[in-house]
């Protein structure tokens, strides 16, 4: 049975639900829109959920930010499709989600307030943009991507044992 992640903003105003199969936070991104809008320590932990399975309390708190996309890879500048979630009280970042990939909704983990599973190792992407202060701790084991992995979270699951059936 996959695990029940609940989660909520700062100061409450929104609570949600979320079946994940992908629960480990071992995927630290550090492109700028993930690090300035959740990413306190330089990166921010990104998790794979079910999203036919969320559950949403305090949905009239919620705000919606689609990001301006221009870097190396988007040398015009575009919005994204992804809508990141967050109260709009508190600021609390909670949760991405992108109609692209409908199946799916992104917990941030810093939102997670449940016990999450150790991950045997961490992958770094989108090093290319971290901010310069930022010293990334690099595992053994770890692996480091100057842009995307091609393995997906759920393949990243599968292959180290962490999937939640």
């Amino acid at each position: 049975m996959p695990l029940l992640l609940k989660g909520s903003c700062r100061c409450n105003a929104v609570r949600f639900e979320v079946q994940s199969h992908t629960p480990a936070p071992f995927m630290l991104c550090y492109c700028s829109i993930c690090r300035k809008q959740q990413g306190g320590g330089g990166f921010a932990i990104n998790l794979g959920a079910d999203s036919e399975t969320l559950s949403v309390k305090g949905k009239r708190n919620l705000g919606v930010y689609r990001a301006e996309i221009e870097d190396d890879e988007h040398p015009k500048c575009e919005i994204s499709t992804g809508e990141r979630n967050f109260c709009r009280k508190c600021g609390s970042a909670l949760w991405l989600y992108d109609p692209t990939w409908p199946e799916l909704v992104h917990p941030f983990a810093s939102a997670i307030d449940n016990d999450l599973p150790e991950p045997p190792s961490r992958v770094h992407l989108m090093l290319k943009y971290k901010a310069n202060w930022v010293e990334p701790v690099i595992g053994k084991g770890d692996k480091t991507f100057d842009v995307y992995p091609e393995e997906s979270i759920a393949d990243w699951h599968k292959r180290t044992g962490m999937w939640v059936d």
